[in-house]
């Protein structure tokens, strides 16, 4: 049996003995009792954030408007109020621990006028969600969801291009404080930091059926944010450029169309009193919808995957032209089979990019996807998001009876709700023919990796590719900056693995022969760093065959995790983070441009000796950032070690026992 906590019991009993049968204000405090949220009813319904008694965000209206006139929120009378505490474990397929510890304190809010406002207060946080029991179906017209934080903070906030709600989702973070927020549109997550030890992230979760949504300045509110919508687009036509994207022309004057009984999506607010703990949050995971029970996932095998397109299929030392051809292809099979890598990734020129039922000259898809089994290598295949929409039953059974293991769909790059149906329709339609899928050109993940486990990777980045094209790339700042604001929505694919490294003052752009920014040492430690079931080893075979040391542990690195403990950290400086698999132990450490020491205290360690093995920066790796070093020594729980990081540097151990 489950019991109300005494302070939510209090609180919330104070609430109704006040004002009798017809409650005005709920308060519902966290399991350890330092974070409190009230609502207060009167024009509309407002919530206030404290921790430990500091306001931290100040009156903020909530409120739902719908196409007939009715307005959730507006004058609003709440007929009882509910809470319930939950602690218990859950047991996710894989991630970055086995067991995820939801524990939590809930209020059920229900007003007259059949809606619901529902709200959980974790020690890590607070999230929100109004509820349904509106009969048929129903036309929302706007959602307010206010974010007026108690004083002029400082902002991490990356914004859309062009200030559209049509953008990759792919921008570097900007630095303000409130009151000069850029007027343009900030997509999810965005941090904010108080001057008195507290940030609170601000995201979403369990988004179905529904548009997501960005962050605006609010009019209303000397420092606030306010949630905006996409409206419910009615017609759209391909780009002008190549065509992958499909471009809206024209919208409706509401942001969704859908059922009348129902939950809307949370809005969360991630709470931390240091950047550490920033790094390891699963609030996005534990707020989204389960998986059904009666689908079988089992078949989900996360892993690693050779990818051809960033090292334009580079081969060195062969005896073959390399390319998109069948030998070329065979070749990171090999290589991957070898090696220990689950997946080859195929990018354009498998098919016809609109048309995938048409397949390329230039290979033997078939035979390639059959040798592959023959190694024990899974291929994933690349695809523009609309033409797989087109012919979706058609093309999903024809990638099962091939033998395909996944699929790479690209070039959404939006979050109305017609797209975020796509995302539930494709993912389902997945599942039900046992293909993985990983999302490039998407927003941000939203809990849609939860309700379907085959959902395996996200990008939502601004990832190694931008090395290839842009002269502003992706840096170092923007890599220390990402697992403490875009990785608290979930994974990411950021493909890291270059063998090419570069100081700022020697990166170049050379499309076909890429680079990286910062040292060898810093590529490696994203490969603990970063959540990612789905791991890209973004360079080619023969770059990893040449250096034997760098691929062994390419090779060994897990992309799944029995724990996670994050060890140190400063938003847009540095970042350590320590991950266990069975009885082993990865730690990556890593900083911007500035060179810095960073100390490990190996208290998380368990009682014994270990071999730790270390790749770090090099000497030299201040000029030449592929210079790196390897050590060996026998550490123990005791045990503090400082290292030396190069600009743009880092260092990745492995520990085993002795």
């Amino acid at each position: 049996m489950k019991y109300l906590t005494t302070i939510v019991l209090i609180t919330l009993l104070l609430s109704l003995s006040a004002y009798g049968a017809k409650p005005k204000v709920f308060n519902l405090s966290s399991p350890d009792g330092k974070l409190t949220v009230t609502f207060e009813l009167k024009d509309k319904i407002y919530y206030t954030l404290t921790y430990k008694g500091q306001q931290i965000i100040d009156p903020s209206p909530i409120s739902m408007t719908f196409y007939d006139g009715v307005v959730f929120g507006k004058n609003p009378v709440a007929r009882n109020g509910k809470t319930r505490n939950v602690n218990e474990n859950l047991l996710p397929l894989y991630g970055k621990r086995k067991v995820i510890h939801d524990h939590f304190n809930e209020l059920i809010i229900t007003f007259k006028g059949n809606y619901t406002v529902i709200a959980r207060m974790y020690n890590e946080g607070f999230a929100y969600r109004f509820g349904s029991t509106k009969k048929g179906e129903i036309i929302v017209k706007e959602e307010e969801a206010s974010f007026n934080f108690s004083g002029d903070y400082k902002i991490w906030s990356a914004h859309s291009k062009r200030n559209s709600f049509q953008h990759s989702y792919e921008a570097f973070y900007t630095i303000n404080n409130l009151s000069q927020f850029p007027d343009t549109k900030a997509m999810l997550p965005i941090l904010v930091q108080t001057d008195f030890n507290v940030s609170i992230a601000v995201t979403e979760s369990d988004l179905e059926d529904y548009p997501g949504f960005h962050v605006v300045k609010n009019a209303d509110s000397k420092h606030g944010l306010k949630a905006v919508f996409p409206k419910y687009p009615t017609s759209w036509e391909p780009d002008n450029n190549r065509g992958f994207n499909l471009l809206v022309t024209k919208r409706a004057d509401f942001i969704a169309k859908t059922t009348g009984r129902r939950t809307f999506p949370w809005r969360i607010m991630k709470i931390a009193t240091n950047d550490i703990q920033l790094l390891d949050t699963d609030l996005v995971y534990k707020l989204s919808d389960a998986h059904d029970e009666n689908i079988d996932f089992s078949w989900v095998k996360p892993g690693k995957v050779a990818w051809d397109w960033w090292n334009a299929l580079n081969l060195s030392g062969v005896d073959f032209k390399s390319g998109i051809n069948t030998k070329s292809y065979k070749y990171f099979i090999d290589f991957a089979a070898e090696n220990g890598i689950e997946y080859v990734n195929l990018d354009e020129g498998w098919s016809d990019q609109f048309d995938l039922m048409k397949l390329s000259d230039q290979i033997n898809l078939k035979e390639i996807i059959d040798y592959g089994h023959e190694k024990g290598v899974g291929i994933f295949l690349w695809s523009v998001h609309y033409p797989l929409d087109e012919k979706l039953e058609e093309a999903m059974a024809q990638f099962k009876k091939l033998g395909v293991k996944g699929l790479k769909i690209d070039f959404m790059d939006r979050d109305d709700q017609v797209m975020v149906d796509y995302y539930h329709r494709i993912s389902k339609a997945a599942a039900a023919h046992q293909l993985l899928v990983n999302f490039h050109g998407a927003y941000k993940p939203a809990g849609l990796h939860r309700k379907y486990p085959n959902v395996i990777n996200r990008e939502a980045v601004r990832g190694l590719e931008y090395n290839k094209f842009s002269k502003k790339g992706t840096t170092p700042e923007y890599a220390v900056t990402i697992p403490f604001i875009r990785m608290i929505a979930g994974p990411l694919d950021y493909t890291p693995g270059a063998m090419t490294n570069a100081q700022k003052d020697n990166f170049s752009i050379f499309f076909e022969r890429p680079m990286s920014m910062g040292t060898r040492a810093q590529q490696l430690a994203m490969f603990v760093v970063y959540e990612a079931p789905l791991q890209m080893l973004a360079d080619t075979p023969t770059a990893y065959e040449a250096e034997p040391e760098i691929l062994e542990f390419l090779s060994q690195v897990p992309t799944v995790w029995d724990e996670t403990v994050a060890l140190n950290g400063k938003v847009g400086d540095y970042v350590v983070i320590a991950r266990k698999s069975g009885n082993t132990w990865y730690v990556g450490g890593m900083t911007d441009w500035d060179a810095r020491t960073l100390r490990v205290d190996f208290s998380f360690l368990e009682k014994g000796k270990f071999k730790a093995q270390i790749f770090q920066d090099g000497i030299n790796a201040d000029r030449i950032g592929n210079d790196y070093k390897k050590l060996e020594m026998t550490i123990d729980k005791n045990s503090k070690h400082e290292f030396k990081l190069a600009p743009g540097g880092g260092f990745v151990i492995k520990i085993t026992t002795l």
